[in-house]
């Protein structure tokens, strides 16, 4: 098996604007690769935007680090269809189209998975804001890109303050207060079973759990009522992707909500979950 890894140009080694979060690249292929390569296997870490790759000596590509995706969507989506003319793409295109967009949780809220409150924005308006304020009851609120990743163009509002300028269309949602208080818990699956979990959690005076603003990551041991409702998250796609990333949050009750489903390009912490590289690879080769 020769399997291609996508990726972005900041997130390559050798990258001369490389990406303060690339070591987690690093980490992906130093999982992958012994994985693959004691089956007598290769991988090949490329950007999905080089022309020059030839598609047809690969057997498969592996949707990975293309964290500038969510500003080049039409050219990202045309890619991996042309991809998948020569060879399987994981996730399948059809599920990633349908994965960039967060209104795929209205989705997955129409199946019954618990989500949090949304409101839906083409235009951030200092109303409609105050509207949000107003239908949520609160004093604090998130705002986040539609087709956004890894936080960049996300706001936290609080009752009062200035709206920043907001280009992009948003959705906006209570702030979750057990994003400080307890963190943000991320249930990985492989070919639709549960691999491992984590808890992420802000640096001091941040909210935002990714690594790029401190974010800190530790394994979690989740009970079996935890995993179980991320899997009927998972459950509820019209396709089992072959990886997932299930984000979810306490709500005020102890239960689970769905914070994100990362179908795209999630980072699936192989630190925490030292199974990830031979499962990713039994899962692709079953499916080839």
């Amino acid at each position: 098996m020769h399997l291609a890894y996508l990726a972005c140009r900041a997130t390559l080694p050798g990258s001369t604007n490389r990406r303060v979060d690339a070591f987690e690249h690093d980490q992906m292929m130093d999982c992958l690769r012994p994985a693959v390569e004691a089956h007598g296997g290769k991988v090949t870490d490329v950007a999905w935007d080089d022309a020059d790759v030839d598609w047809v000596g690969f057997d498969a590509a592996l949707i990975g680090t293309t964290w500038d995706y969510q500003d080049n969507l039409p050219a990202f989506l045309s890619t991996l269809e042309r991809i998948e003319t020569h060879i399987p793409v994981f996730n399948s295109r059809a599920l990633i189209k349908w994965n960039t967009d967060k209104r795929y949780l209205r989705d997955l809220g129409k199946k019954g998975v618990r989500l949090i409150p949304t409101i839906w924005l083409d235009k951030v308006t200092p109303g409609a804001v105050d509207e949000a304020f107003e239908a949520f009851g609160v004093d604090t609120l998130i705002a986040k890109r539609q087709v956004g990743a890894a936080a960049e163009g996300q706001h936290k509002l609080n009752r009062g303050e200035p709206v920043p300028d907001m280009p992009h269309a948003m959705m906006i949602q209570p702030f979750m207060a057990s994003i400080l208080a307890e963190g943000e818990i991320s249930f990985i699956f492989i070919g639709g079973e549960f691999c491992h979990a984590l808890l992420k959690t802000a640096a001091a005076g941040d909210y935002r759990i990714q690594s790029c603003y401190g974010g800190r990551e530790t394994p979690l041991e989740p009970s079996a009522h935890d995993i179980a409702k991320a899997g009927e998250v998972l459950a509820a796609c019209d396709e089992m992707p072959l990886y997932a990333r299930v984000d979810m949050v306490r709500a005020d009750d102890g239960g689970l909500v769905l914070m994100e489903m990362e179908l795209v390009e999630p980072f699936l912490y192989p630190l925490q979950g030292p199974e990830l590289g031979p499962r990713l690879y039994q899962a692709i080769k079953a499916r080839l």
